[in-house]
C-alpha cells in the first residue's frame, strides 16, 4: 500500500462527534477541537494513517448524507490531516462512497472506506445495494487519486445471498476494483474470526487484506498474518468505541503489533 510507509500500517479512528443535523449534534467548535486532539494523540502514539468517520451521527442513513456533512468532514478531516501529518481516509456512514470521495478530494485524503461496495446487506438502515459502477466512475470523474478499501461481510450486517466467503472477497476486489479488502467482525469492537481473515487471503493473494474491528494488545498475536489493522474501540477510554483517544492505549496497540 503505497501511501503508508512501512508494511502493515496501523490506521487509528477519529471517531467524530455528532455532526450538525444528527440528533445528538455538537457545536462545531467542540466537534473540530476533539477531532484534532484524538488526531495528534493517535500521531504521538505511532500509528501510520487515519480514518476519520462520522460515528456520532447515528442512526445514519442508507442513502446519501445531507450537504452539511460532506462540508463539515471536509473541513475537519483536512485539519486532522495537517495536526496529525499523517495519511488520511474517509468513511461516510452509512455507505455514502459519492460523499466520501468528495470529503476525499477536499481534504488531501487517500483512500475511503465502503462498507457495501458490490453485491447487497442486509443492515439496522434496511437494505443497502452497493454501487462500484458509480463509485469508481465518480472517482475516475474526480481524477481522484483516491484508493477504496471495501468491506468483506461488513459488520452490523448480512449479505442479502447466500454466498461463500472466497466469492464475497473476490466480487469486490476482481468485479468491484476494490483497492484492499477489510475483515469485521459482527459488530464494532468484535474481532473477525482468524479463519476469516485467511480465507479472504487466499481469495484475492494479490491484494491487502485488512483487520477492521476487534483488535487489541490481547489478540493481536492471532492477526499477524494481515496486511494493516484499523483500530478505534481498543484506542479508546474505557475501549468503547466513540470515546477520546488515550496515548497510553495508542502506545501498548502499536507495541504489541510493531514488535513482532
Amino acid at each position: 500500500m503505497k501511501m503508508f510507509r512501512g508494511k502493515r500500517p496501523i490506521i487509528g479512528m477519529v471517531h467524530l462527534l455528532p455532526l450538525p443535523g444528527s440528533p445528538r449534534a455538537r457545536a462545531m467548535q467542540e466537534i473540530r477541537a476533539a477531532a484534532i486532539s484524538d488526531a495528534r494523540t493517535l500521531a504521538r502514539g505511532g500509528v501510520d494513517a487515519i480514518l476519520v468517520e462520522n460515528y456520532g451521527d447515528a442512526p445514519f442513513t442508507a442513502g446519501t448524507v445531507e450537504p452539511q456533512v460532506i462540508a463539515v468532514m471536509a473541513v475537519i478531516a483536512a485539519e486532522v490531516r495537517a495536526a496529525s501529518g499523517l495519511p488520511l481516509g474517509i468513511n461516510v456512514l452509512r455507505n455514502d462512497a459519492h460523499s466520501a470521495l468528495a470529503v476525499a478530494v477536499a481534504s488531501g485524503a487517500s483512500f475511503i472506506r465502503v462498507n457495501v461496495h458490490v453485491g447487497a446487506a442486509e443492515t439496522d438502515q434496511g437494505h443497502i445495494d452497493g454501487k462500484a459502477f458509480d463509485t469508481l466512475r465518480y472517482r475516475k470523474a474526480l481524477e481522484a487519486d483516491v484508493a477504496i478499501f471495501a468491506d468483506v461481510f461488513v459488520k452490523h450486517a448480512r449479505p442479502a445471498d447466500r454466498i461463500d466467503v472466497a466469492t464475497a472477497a473476490r466480487d469486490p476486489a476482481y468485479r468491484g476494483g476494490a483497492d484492499a479488502l477489510l475483515v469485521t467482525g459482527p459488530e464494532t469492537g468484535s474481532a473477525p474470526a482468524a479463519e476469516r481473515l485467511a480465507e479472504v487471503k487466499r481469495a484475492v493473494p494479490d491484494r491487502p487484506v485488512i483487520v477492521a474491528s476487534g483488535l487489541t494488545p490481547g489478540n493481536a498475536a492471532g492477526f499477524l498474518g494481515a496486511d494493516g489493522y484499523i483500530i478505534g474501540s481498543a484506542l479508546e477510554r474505557g475501549g468503547v468505541a466513540g470515546s477520546r483517544v488515550e496515548l497510553n492505549r495508542v502506545r501498548a496497540m502499536v507495541r504489541s503489533l510493531k514488535r513482532r
